[in-house]
């Protein structure tokens, strides 16, 4: 048996829509990019919403247009897709990391406030496999300070926070999400910006079409801009999704429920778990965490790699969820940081394993995963040659 670590949900209408943006003369700057843009700021409550070719671009779209640039800081997690930090970087600005919450995975907003200097400009909060932030605990911190809350809901489409979805202005000065095919809905590649405001959108959907100004007039161009665009086969393929975004987020919910009663038994399984303000899950990725209790870091990470090994012979996809942000080489070189610097942040790095998920999972297929699953951990505590390693 092999069973896919993500595969994308994609039916006969959206194959329709597709195939009718390739026999038109339109294949960018379309209708199918405006259509899908309303879709998705009606769903989350936003006044406006900018399609752009990646959440990575909505991102630093966002981060130029509140002004960050060099010298600033903004406070961000070091548990996430590198993307969230380097488009911080992008602008010569500097990350300042904060530790998670090992529970959610999410930035930890008790230690925000000490991490405020007087080159703090924005607060970039980033929904981690899903579940959405302290949004609320944030956006009170960023008010006090006069700081821009950028959130990064990347992952979280659809997710609802005290009954508020994800990137709605409750919560933020603008957020984005990604459609990779891996997330909740795809457009191959691709992101959409949402801000409620209006000097942001302009700013941002200029920039997004390399600095043309308001009227798009061709070859005028007001400022510097980028090739951020989304084009109509990807917005197509977009706005279909979304119109079965509530179908596919409960398919998700099926396999997390299932994984949830299958794996829930097994010693030394740490399964995800939902803050109790988050009032709709949507899930991105499915994480369990092994090897948390051992006794050294060594040991832990030995632990979780023996565990991936074991899913990788037996054709289960898996992938280690997230590799710490501080710990990359290029961060490490640049901005001087090591291992130590977040205690919470390199312990979810050192056990964290996602596990195959995506809306066609079957129970058998979550059984086999679930019998590898406790072979190969119960092979680390009863192998004499694992416990001969040194660990």
């Amino acid at each position: 048996m092999q069973v896919h670590l993500a595969r994308p949900d994609i039916t006969q209408a959206e194959v329709d829509a597709v195939n009718e943006v390739i026999q038109s003369p339109i294949l960018a700057l379309g209708p199918w990019a405006m259509r899908f843009e309303k879709a998705i700021a009606d769903y989350v409550g936003a006044k406006h919403a900018i399609a752009v070719n990646s959440g990575t671009s909505g991102l630093h779209l966002l981060v130029r247009a509140f002004g960050i640039g060099e010298g600033d800081e903004v406070i961000t997690t070091p548990f996430s897709f590198i993307a969230s930090s380097n488009c911080i970087v992008y602008e010569r600005a500097r990350p300042v990391f904060v530790d998670i919450e090992l529970g959610t995975a999410n930035i930890d907003p008790s230690l925000i406030e000490d991490a405020i200097t007087p080159r703090t400009k924005a607060i970039l909060p980033v929904d981690a496999f899903g579940q959405p932030a302290r949004l609320d605990a944030i956006r009170e911190i960023a008010l006090r300070h006069g700081l821009t809350v950028i959130e990064d809901s990347c992952e979280s489409l659809g997710s609802e926070y005290k009954g508020t979805r994800t990137g709605n202005g409750a919560f933020c000065d603008g957020a984005v999400f990604a459609f990779y095919p891996n997330k909740q809905i795809t457009t191959g590649e691709g992101g959409m910006l949402v801000t409620d405001d209006g000097h942001t959108a302009f700013l941002a959907r200029s920039m997004c079409n390399q600095g043309r100004g308001e009227a798009g007039v061709w070859l005028s161009h007001e400022r510097l801009g980028y090739n951020y665009r989304m084009d109509e086969l990807s917005a197509a393929l977009g706005a279909v999704q979304m119109s079965r975004i509530d179908e596919i987020i409960a398919k998700r919910q099926r396999v997390a429920d299932m994984y949830r009663e299958r794996l829930s038994g097994i010693p030394g399984v740490k399964l995800p778990q939902a803050d109790p303000n988050v009032t709709r899950m949507s899930w991105f990725v499915y994480v369990i965490r092994v090897g948390v209790d051992e006794h050294s870091h060594d040991r832990q990470s030995a632990v979780r790699d023996h565990v991936m090994r074991r899913f990788q012979e037996a054709n289960i996809g898996c992938r280690p969820y997230f590799t710490p942000i501080h710990l990359q080489p290029f961060y490490r070189d640049t901005f001087g940081f090591k291992k130590g610097d977040f205690p919470m942040t390199e312990l979810a790095g050192r056990t964290s394993i996602a596990i195959p998920f995506h809306n066609h999972i079957t129970c058998e297929e979550v059984d086999y995963v679930a019998e590898t699953l406790e072979r190969a951990l119960d092979e680390t505590r009863g192998s004499k040659r694992f416990m001969e390693r040194g660990l």
